[in-house]
């Protein structure tokens, strides 16, 4: 608690005896330190900064001010792409955080520090070093320096320390080594770092063990250059992010409390050693964004798993029989999930590689599929196993990447009348292995509809064919041509008149924004 000079209490009692009954009476200036630090909070910190002119009191309240975000100034100027471009203003900016960090009050924690910074590493390392003494819980810094930096060893012991990001733009930091890094942070429960340079350490097995990071929850990892092998197993970890780690040749994840998991744009397309392994009974989601595929994959008891999205990056489409089975491994280890969202290029390897097929674990609890596709002929087939492959379904999406430079075959009052397209041949050959899909699906959205023969095909059969369906929306993207649109009325026209399976069935037509 600050104390009062016997002049402030003079002037108080002056203050008061003269206004008496007044409304006039500055009550802000009497609450408590932590509630003005809370009020404080809400204004950018130049202008915390400025109320210290106020008085003794506001000046005590900003030098022990303990979130100490410097992100908010000159943002669009805080990190330049090169070290040669140092501006008079960024450098003033800098003496600002020396001299905030230099008049503060010692007696006060530090709850966060975020900066960002073109400096020096001993620059930084002071930085950290006088956040540290304050007993700062989270410190976020995003820093680019003239030449590659050490990890700075000054956080590792920091028994305050709750949350730590570090950022390098330009050139990157290397870690020390695993021997070092894993003694400290027994507090820490947040860790991200960004643009690693591991060439000279490209195996991370020892670093994130279960001994390691007693306290971690949050992990994140983004573009760990020269990193080859990961290995994960701390035993408080609930969510990790990897992310634009190319050159990755095996991950293995191993985590009794992990509930989310995103891995993209990872592993390395030119090796046909990669592999990857997750064991997470506790894991509800996990997202696979445009990684290459592994030459073996493994997902073990993911028992409760709820949502999942994936996606892989295709170099060429002849795939090794390794990396096929491998992509029907991965699947497979889904098969628990209730929402599912698959992208083009899985529908197009499901579609494509029908040896792979049969090997797949249905999606006996999945609710909820998502699928995005070119809804090509060649489609068809992938997308019927899906299908199939989804006995209990409830909402069926459908996102159609629409290619206009390929020439699709549109549908016309001759097809519809005879049913006989090859289209609407398949699907009704396939009517027995679809029953339990059918009899269980109630909602299905259809996106980019064009109302070209494969889409007007599917919707035709379920409509026709789906007891249970209460609602088909059907989004066409907007046309501005007349004949279009007539051709448009007319595919409506035809669907609202014909019998379908279920009374409750409602359709809705939607024009998308796009």
């Amino acid at each position: 608690m600050v104390m009062e000079t016997r002049s402030t209490k003079r002037k108080k009692l002056w203050f008061a005896s003269n206004h008496e009954g007044d409304n006039d009476l500055d009550r802000i200036t009497d609450l408590p330190d932590a509630i003005l630090h809370h009020i404080l909070l809400l204004l950018p910190l130049k202008s915390i900064a400025q109320t210290s002119v106020l008085s003794q009191r506001w000046r005590s309240l900003w030098s022990s001010f303990p979130d100490l975000d410097f992100s908010t100034m000159n943002p669009s100027k805080a990190i330049c792409s090169t070290p040669k471009l140092k501006s008079k203003r960024w450098w003033s900016s800098m003496d600002f955080i020396d001299n905030v960090l230099a008049l503060r009050d010692k007696h006060s924690d530090l709850r966060a520090l975020r900066f960002r910074a073109h400096l020096s590493f001993s620059h930084l390392n002071g930085l950290i070093r006088r956040a540290i003494r304050c007993n700062v819980q989270e410190l976020d810094v995003e820093v680019a320096t003239g030449d590659y930096f050490n990890f700075p060893r000054g956080v590792i012991m920091s028994e305050s320390l709750r949350v730590l990001k570090l950022r390098s733009r330009y050139p990157g930091f290397r870690l020390l080594p695993s021997s070092v890094m894993n003694i400290g942070f027994q507090s820490l429960h947040t860790l991200s770092l960004s643009l690693v340079i591991l060439y000279e350490q490209s195996s991370l097995l020892d670093l994130f063990t279960e001994s390691s990071f007693p306290c971690l929850k949050n992990l994140n990892l983004d573009a760990c250059f020269g990193m080859k092998h990961l290995k994960v197993c701390c035993r408080a970890l609930e969510d990790l992010t990897l992310e634009n780690c190319f050159q990755l040749h095996s991950l293995d994840i191993c985590c009794a409390q992990l509930e989310n998991l995103r891995v993209a744009s990872c592993f390395d397309a030119y090796s046909d050693k990669t592999w990857f392994k997750v064991n997470a009974p506790r894991l509800r989601s996990i997202s696979w964004e445009y990684n290459s595929i592994t030459a073996s994959s493994s997902l073990v008891n993911l028992t409760s798993l709820h949502k999942a999205s994936v996606g892989f990056s295709l170099l060429h489409e002849n795939l090794s029989v390794e990396k096929l089975q491998s992509v029907c491994n991965f699947l497979s280890g889904l098969s628990h999930v209730h929402s599912l969202t698959l992208e083009s290029q899985c529908v197009e390897i499901l579609s494509n590689k029908n040896d792979i097929i049969n090997l797949l674990h249905p999606f006996n609890n999945l609710k909820v599929l998502e699928l995005h596709t070119g809804f090509e002929k060649n489609n068809v087939p992938g997308l019927a196993f899906l299908f199939r492959s989804s006995p209990t379904l409830h909402t069926l999406i459908l996102k159609i990447i629409n290619d206009f430079k390929i020439e699709r075959r549109q549908w016309n009052r001759d097809l519809w009348d005879l049913s006989t397209s090859a289209e609407e041949q398949y699907w009704e050959s396939q009517l027995q292995t679809l029953r339990p899909f059918l009899d269980h699906l109630k909602v299905v959205k259809i996106h980019g509809f064009l109302e070209c023969e494969n889409e007007v095909s599917l919707a035709k059969f379920l409509l026709k064919h789906g007891k249970d369906l209460q609602e088909m929306t059907l989004c066409a993207a907007k046309f501005c041509n007349y004949k279009d649109s007539l051709r448009r009325q007319k595919v409506r026209s035809q669907i609202m008149g014909f019998s379908w399976a279920s009374s409750n069935a409602k359709i809705v037509f939607l024009l998308s924004s796009s």
